[in-house]
């Protein structure tokens, strides 16, 4: 037998000593309830440290456990990568200054294919301009955004997707006049919500009412839809109720008074005013 033997039997006795004597001891346990606020905290802010997140509970009243213990309660992501913020924090911190661009396209009478571009600001969801073409090119998507930023009104950021439509001149018409362009990941259509919605709006609400016959008949009908309805007529959640262009509200009127209708695209939709009787 080693001497070396001997001190390691030892070493080993000793572990095993005091994990006998410290099976009833070691750190109290996590609560549930502070558990799931450090999982709460650390998915609602990717961003922040073990140590942010303890100096968080701490002020607002919390007796947090030590960074060391939170971090092994963090939501951790499936693969891991650089902190970074998510896709919607970045739409809300730009939204005054980002817009987006995107098609869409519909059926004709005659079974050809129409596409709708649009050029949608974030802030108000406004349309800020929109064209149709039997066949889009990337030198008329140039001059579509030309005609959108006239006399140097331009976004800060221009959201779009993959279409292999823009080319590389988008890309390069964007940088010359100081626009950082937002492309999104591939079959990510969420990460451009906004025109996304738009569309999905269009198509519920005008695109599957109507059969256009050549694209001088779909402009009309765009055109009617977003100028007349809309911009001024049709509430938005996402404004808290009010239209891309803000909504005036009418003064009180007398309880005598009517609701005079007008309608829109023959009847689909109307828009409303408070008349005296």
């Amino acid at each position: 037998m080693q001497p070396a033997t001997v001190v390691k039997w030892h070493r080993q006795g000793f572990r095993i000593f005091w994990r006998w004597r410290s099976r009833k001891r070691g750190r109290p346990p996590v609560a549930k309830e502070m558990r799931l606020l450090i999982r709460q905290l650390s998915r609602e802010n990717r961003l922040w440290s073990a140590e942010r997140i303890h100096d968080h509970l701490a002020l607002v009243g919390f007796s947090p456990p030590h960074p060391d213990t939170i971090r092994k309660y963090m939501v951790k992501p499936e693969r891991p990568r650089k902190p970074s913020q998510t896709w919607l924090t970045f739409l809300r911190n730009h939204l005054h200054e980002s817009w987006a661009m995107d098609f869409c396209t519909v059926p004709t009478a005659t079974f050809s294919i129409l596409y709708v571009f649009v050029v949608l600001e974030h802030g108000r969801r406004r349309v800020l301009h929109f064209n149709v073409t039997q066949i889009p090119t990337m030198d008329w998507i140039i001059q579509q955004l030309r005609e959108a930023m006239p006399y140097g009104l331009q976004p800060r950021f221009m959201f779009r997707d993959n279409d292999r439509l823009y080319g590389d001149g988008v890309a390069a018409f964007l940088k010359v006049c100081g626009v950082d362009e937002v492309r999104t990941a591939y079959r990510s259509p969420w990460q451009n919500p906004f025109v996304e919605r738009f569309f999905g709006t269009l198509r519920r609400e005008l695109l599957n009412h109507i059969i256009p016959f050549n694209d001088r008949h779909l402009y009309r009908h765009v055109e009617e839809f977003v100028e007349e309805y809309y911009h001024s007529e049709r509430p938005h959640q996402g404004l808290a109720g009010d239209t891309p262009i803000p909504h005036l509200t009418q003064p009180p009127t007398p309880s005598s008074s009517k609701l005079v209708s007008i309608p829109i695209h023959g009847g689909l939709h109307h828009k409303y005013e408070r008349v005296a009787a």
